[in-house]
């Protein structure tokens, strides 16, 4: 049995009993808009496949994302870069909306809002991917089975193509040259040059410790990686070489330096060496392309890089023309 009921501009209360279902009601804009909602309603009951939206019509964005905080991203790798995105989104016009009531629209005037205010492609992406997660855990564990995604109901922001910027020539030597100069730090110069022979990440390099490294094998152990999957990567002569004359810290680790110390280093080094444009990730991409130019197969970089896809990997590769031109 359904009644509706006015009580007011805009609002027509709607209430459907039913024996062996909970009682529902929602209160809608329009009475054409009240008989259609029981008329679903009714239908998904004779067709035995209704299922409870009243949570999710009470449940706003802002309150789903506390408990998503709360009960699933700690089981993350990273939480507090997680924490903080999910942080912002509840600061936002979206976040007072409830699950139900969010369609594919909505979510299409908040990505376009982060486009305006100049918000990268892959920025958005994540934000995006966020709030996807969100809905299928409300979906999936959280008891709200009548809730669609309606994430995926939207056109996603084309990825920009990867970087392709490499060391010109002389860059390397200045660079070195102006880290060594600084002499705040014996650190420095090791890191980098140990960057560019094992095509290790800043934070594999800094959470390397001297336990994990096997001279005698050639190689180090990384239990954690960005991609979850550890991996041991080879040592060439050379990382050998450098590891056997680096000093040793008290704290065990091979390189005792934090990320902002060594952004900021590098940022000096690279003004006072005059170099534009080189970020400390773009050592990767080097290592990467010379492990190629030097003969080594597909599945030989990615068992040293630790790259899951050829895709990936096919985007911090990138081959001087000139090299392919003096192989020929």
């Amino acid at each position: 049995m359904a009644s509706i009921t006015y009580r007011g501009p805009r609002q027509w209360l709607v209430r459907v009993r039913r024996k062996g279902f909970p009682l529902q009601s929602k209160t809608l804009d329009t009475k054409a808009q009240a008989e259609a909602w029981v008329r679903q309603i009714e239908g998904e009951m004779d067709r035995g496949i209704f299922v409870s939206r009243a949570e999710a019509e009470c449940t706003t964005l802002a309150e789903a994302l506390e408990r998503y905080i709360q009960e699933y991203l700690p089981q993350l790798k990273h939480p507090p870069r997680e924490i903080s995105r999910a942080r912002w989104i509840q600061r936002q016009p979206l976040a007072t909306m409830f699950l139900a009531a969010i369609r594919g629209k909505d979510i299409a005037v908040f990505r376009d809002a982060l486009a305006a205010d100049g918000r990268a492609a892959n920025t958005i992406r994540l934000h995006l991917a966020m709030l996807s997660r969100l809905f299928n855990v409300a979906c999936r564990e959280w008891g709200m089975e009548s809730l669609r995604n309606p994430v995926d109901l939207v056109r996603k922001p084309k990825l920009p193509p990867g970087r392709d910027r490499r060391l010109q020539e002389g860059e390397e030597q200045r660079l070195l040259v102006a880290l060594n100069d600084q002499g705040r730090t014996p650190w420095m110069v090791p890191l980098v040059r140990m960057a560019l022979e094992t095509a290790m990440r800043m934070g594999e390099l800094l959470a390397l410790r001297w336990e994990r490294i096997d001279l005698i094998r050639k190689t180090a152990y990384l239990p954690e990686t960005k991609n979850g999957t550890p991996r041991t990567v080879p040592l060439s002569p050379a990382a050998i070489a450098l590891l056997k004359a680096m000093p040793r810290d008290l704290s065990g680790r091979v390189f005792p330096l934090t990320p902002s110390a060594v952004e900021q280093a590098w940022q000096r080094a690279t003004q006072r060496a005059d170099i534009e444009g080189l970020r400390f990730h773009d050592l990767r991409h080097e290592a990467t392309s010379r492990l190629f130019e030097k003969g080594f197969s597909l599945m030989e970089v990615a068992a040293i890089t630790g790259h899951k896809t050829l895709q990936m990997l096919k985007r911090y590769t990138h081959l001087r023309a000139e090299d392919l031109a003096a192989r020929l």
